[in-house]
């Protein structure tokens, strides 16, 4: 069993404070591109965490206060997965940004792979950078890492759980599914990727 907790609340500061999940790339919104990845790969309940911006097959939550920051979000969505951090539960759940407009669920499924007999998996960047919001958990450790942190990054908290780093190649004329977008430039750079509006 797969679940998904897509984090969208984010201020967008670097992109003047833009609506980022709804910006698109391609013919389709960043956050619509990844709640299809979740969805294809079979995640039974995905949760979003942010405003509601666009029928989608997943159910909008806020934060307390809104804007709180990634960690909050975080607990904010895992709340809403109940059972899914109980003792001896097999599932998993990915933890994702909005803004991954290359992220496929062949992706996913190789994260859930490599999540097997260890507390998770995230992909690494080419420069083998850890993309905290691109991974998958086994819930029980992750809530329990939760419950006990007073931090607010979500590497502080990840870290310690000792994930699986996972590089995916994306080969000639492919995308990058740990690309996301941050800034004007970023976001520039998706657009004109030669494959961008292929899905």
């Amino acid at each position: 069993m797969l679940d998904a907790v897509i984090l969208a609340g984010g201020q967008a500061t670097r992109l003047g404070g833009a609506d980022k999940p709804s910006l698109k790339v391609g013919n389709q919104t960043m956050l619509a591109t990844v709640v299809m990845a979740c969805q294809n790969a079979g995640a039974d309940r995905i949760i979003v965490v942010g405003p509601e911006h666009e029928q989608l097959p997943a159910r909008f939550v806020r934060e307390e206060p809104a804007g709180a920051g990634p960690f909050a979000a975080l607990r904010c969505g895992l709340a809403e997965l109940p059972g899914s951090g109980d003792p001896g539960t097999t599932g998993l759940v990915a933890v994702l940004a909005a803004d991954l407009p290359f992220l496929r669920a062949a992706h996913l499924h190789t994260l859930l792979a490599a999540a097997q007999g260890r507390n998770g998996a995230v992909l690494i960047d080419d420069e083998g950078h850890p993309q905290w919001l691109t991974g998958c958990w086994h819930p029980g450790p992750l809530a329990r890492a939760a419950a006990g942190y007073d931090g607010l990054s979500l590497r502080g908290l990840m870290t310690p759980l000792d994930p699986a780093h996972v590089l995916i190649d994306p080969g000639p004329g492919e995308l990058p599914p740990w690309l996301d977008c941050d800034t004007d430039a970023d976001l520039r750079q998706a657009r004109a990727w030669p494959a961008a509006d292929q899905r």
